[in-house]
């Protein structure tokens, strides 16, 4: 095994979008997985883009990828990072290829002077639960994820 983590650039987006409907189909989400290489291109490296991300080659194979953007806890005012995925296909798990993604994004937090790093796991996701809090991670049971999202941003747009 012959693993290479790199900055995502614009030709490895066929790749990631494989890798996130492989991930939405682990947590049980594949029909809400409809990004498109467009969209994450214009989230990624379009002049209104934010998003970054890592992505891990088993020789010339995608294998896992993080997708991070920049965040801001208000009550705190501390900047962060808010790792929306981290993903590793099956057979590349427990080879400590997701530790090695997640001290990347440490390291660019760091080096950028941030503060923190934020997250949400699915509650029935225990191995991803136990890798986080194995690491240091605080779990905040007494916060719910919220979303406007469809015809409920709509109306609220309107």
């Amino acid at each position: 095994m012959s693993i290479n983590i790199r900055n995502i650039i614009e030709d490895d987006l066929t790749a990631v979008v494989e890798l996130m409907r492989s991930f939405a189909e682990y947590e049980n989400l594949a029909e809400y997985c409809t990004v498109t290489t467009e969209r994450l291109h214009r989230a990624m490296f379009s002049d209104e883009g934010f998003v970054e991300g890592l992505i891990a080659f088993d020789d010339e194979m995608p294998v896992a990828y993080a997708l991070f953007h920049p965040n801001f806890s208000s009550f705190r005012g501390e900047m962060g990072l808010y790792l929306e995925d981290i993903y590793v296909l099956a057979e590349y798990r427990r080879h400590k290829l997701g530790l090695q993604l997640l001290r990347k994004i440490a390291s660019i937090a760091k080096e950028r002077g941030l503060e923190r790093i934020d997250f949400l796991v699915l509650d029935w996701n225990s191995p991803a639960i136990n890798f986080y809090l194995k690491h240091g991670a605080e779990r905040y049971s007494d916060e719910s994820h919220f979303k406007f999202a469809g015809d409920a941003l709509a109306r609220l747009a309107s």
